[in-house]
């Protein structure tokens, strides 16, 4: 089975949680439209008190759901768009991947 797209959510107010949307707009260079994390430096409230000016390498934000079922083990229930992700996905073997490369096929992802 190959990567999917589990859910998406954004956010235009800073929250520990991303409603789930039925749809996301990613921007290149920017991150998610509408999102209170998009843009082209830093938007982290910790990291723009450091430095405002750095670059925003976080701009869109994907977890895996199977860490959902392994906290769940724990007893934590958490879904979707519950930890800040954009993003949530299935059956990804990306994750210690280098950027932009996926190691399952040696391409990159698609996220449309």
């Amino acid at each position: 089975m190959g990567a999917t797209v589990a859910a998406v959510s954004s956010n235009g107010e800073y929250s520990f949680t991303k409603p789930n949307r039925e749809r996301i707009t990613l921007l290149a260079g920017l991150g998610v439209e509408g999102d209170v994390h998009a843009g082209v430096t830093v938007r982290h409230r910790s990291r723009v008190a450091r430095d405002p000016t750095r670059p925003n390498l976080r701009q869109v934000h994907l977890i895996h759901e199977e860490l959902f079922e392994e906290v769940g083990a724990s007893g934590f229930r958490v879904a979707a768009g519950e930890l800040g992700e954009n993003i949530t996905t299935r059956g990804s073997i990306c994750w210690g991947c280098p950027p932009g490369r996926c190691c399952g096929s040696g391409t990159r992802p698609s996220w449309r």
